[in-house]
């Protein structure tokens, strides 16, 4: 499946398990499978919540940092890639 360079991982908070992306290009939306890789993280999800500055956003931009709830645990500088069909 083809794979495009959305963003990075700027931070994550493990209580609510939402990782923090700053998107650098393209656009994200709900709905989108995301793929999180770096030296020890490695999964793919769908997102089904995002929210820019406490708000629910159904879409986020290259500029955006968007928090996005996540399964597995993320670090710093992971890199975000949008899997597309």
């Amino acid at each position: 499946m083809p794979e495009q360079l959305i963003g990075t991982v700027v931070h994550y908070f493990k209580g609510p398990s939402v990782a923090v992306v700053r998107v650098t290009e393209g656009t994200l939306a709900v709905g989108d499978r995301i793929r999180f890789h770096g030296h020890t993280t490695e999964f793919t999800e769908q997102i089904t919540s995002m929210e820019v500055n406490h708000q629910k956003v159904p879409q986020a931009k290259a500029g955006d940092e968007v928090a996005i709830q996540v399964t597995d645990r993320t670090r710093q500088h992971d890199q975000v890639f949008k899997v597309t069909p």
